[in-house]
């Protein structure tokens, strides 16, 4: 009973190059306004632009409600002006943050799918390692065999 020879290096080399020339479906640079969307979710989503936001309509709304009268420029009712810029400004900045979001997205499945690549072929490695293992084991136990047989 003879065992199956493992693969040369040579063929696993070919099969690599297989895997690595399949390369990532989608593989596209992201357009102009890709990278506007994105470069707005990256400052937008974040802690620093959150507490501009805040402090600024706390600011705001002091001013309003306890500078004298002659240095208010948005008394009582203009408040709700604010209120409705803000309004305005979250109807803009959520499908820009959307649209970012997706951009990034599509480049995690990118990377996602360029590491299964890399999986794929560490496990190609690992059972043609694994194959030539055994195949060196079978040739020395036959080899041990022999040798018991002469002695």
């Amino acid at each position: 009973m003879k065992k199956k020879v493992p693969i040369s290096i040579e063929e696993f080399k070919d099969k690599r190059k297989a895997i690595l020339k399949t390369g990532v479906k989608g593989d596209c640079k992201p357009s102009f306004l890709d990278k506007i969307a994105v470069w707005i979710t990256k400052h937008v989503g974040s802690m620093g632009f959150f507490l501009i936001i805040f402090v600024w309509t706390v600011a705001w709304l002091l001013w309003n409600m306890l500078a004298p009268k002659a240095v208010r420029f948005d008394p009582f009712p203009g408040f709700v002006l604010w209120l409705f810029i803000s309004n305005l400004i979250q109807l803009f900045l959520m499908p820009l943050i959307m649209i970012g979001q997706n951009v990034q997205a599509r480049h995690a499945d990118l990377r996602a799918e360029a590491d299964l690549r890399i999986n794929t072929q560490a496990e190609l490695e690992i059972e043609t390692i694994l194959e030539h293992l055994e195949y060196q084991n079978d040739l020395i136990l036959t080899i041990l065999k022999n040798i018991e047989k002469k002695t």
